[in-house]
């Protein structure tokens, strides 16, 4: 363990606010960085940052088994975001429009909701206080920055992909709750702490408002970057699911300047690629 004194952590307290700070200083600058790239018809940074995460989130979930840190109820990789992360990584390496907008739609609802509601037992000197924020920070910066960024945008084909995983991971832990007797994604009761959730009644209506709000949500995400004249004024480059950004530029604004795109565009009359 790190051996800085335990500090309790309060929601919406100096070390909570200071973390937000942190996150929100980070989301400017990788936003801005892949816009930097973008203009350049790059993004030279999707793979390091792909590999920084695993670098981060595996020693951290090892400690998690170690002897003086094993809690049934919190060390198992079942968490949406332990789902997150290795999408968010895969997301950056591949730029695959489903692991793509999986990452984006988890990041900005489920993570961020996480990160503004934490249950958080532990404080500033423990590790799980740095596994908690370090992993949520980089599903949500890993998201912005390859589509507020790079541009690389959702598409509903993928929004019902990643409604589909979230339904088969939500059923797949609930079925684990019910084995071992604990609470994993809060599919089986509420947090300990004031969260959203306190909203939406009891258990298990909480949870199929839950369900129905986040997709309501998750809709309207996905649509404010399938609007066509939204995608033509603003997104310089429309990924596949075969590949990444590069050599896909549109006709729209580039850096700043009308951009002529790319030789096949200039031949199909500038026409935005549709995936």
């Amino acid at each position: 363990m790190l051996s800085a004194e335990r500090t309790d952590f309060t929601t919406f307290g100096p070390v909570h606010l200071a973390m937000l700070v942190v996150f929100g200083v980070g989301c400017v600058a990788l936003v801005a960085v892949g816009r930097r790239q973008r203009a350049r018809g790059n993004g030279d940074w999707s793979r390091g940052l792909a590999l920084a995460i695993p670098l981060f989130t595996v020693p951290m979930q090892v400690l998690q088994f170690l002897p003086g840190e094993w809690d049934l109820d919190t060390s198992l990789p079942l968490q949406i975001c332990d789902v997150a992360w290795v999408v968010a990584a895969y997301a950056l390496w591949t730029h695959r429009g489903w692991a793509v907008t999986a990452n984006w739609l988890w990041g900005l609802t489920l993570t961020l909701q996480g990160m503004l509601t934490p249950d958080l037992g532990s404080g500033w000197g423990e590790p799980r206080f740095w596994m908690f924020w370090g992993m949520h920070w980089l599903i949500v910066w890993s998201a912005v920055y390859l589509v507020w960024g790079l541009g690389l945008a959702p598409t509903w084909r993928s929004f019902r992909t990643t409604v589909l995983l979230t339904s088969t991971w939500a059923v797949a832990v609930m079925v684990i709750n019910g084995w071992l007797g604990t609470n994993y994604g809060y599919l089986n009761g509420k947090p300990r702490g004031a969260s959203a959730l306190d909203l939406l009644g009891p258990w298990p209506g909480y949870v199929l408002a839950e369900v129905a709000i986040v997709i309501a949500v998750w809709a309207l995400l996905t649509w404010c970057w399938t609007r066509r004249d939204y995608r033509h004024r603003v997104l310089p480059s429309f990924p596949s699911d075969q590949g990444g950004i590069r050599g896909e530029q549109s006709s729209g604004v580039v850096g700043g300047r009308a951009g002529s795109g790319s030789g096949a565009q200039r031949r199909t009359g500038g026409k935005q690629r549709r995936r």
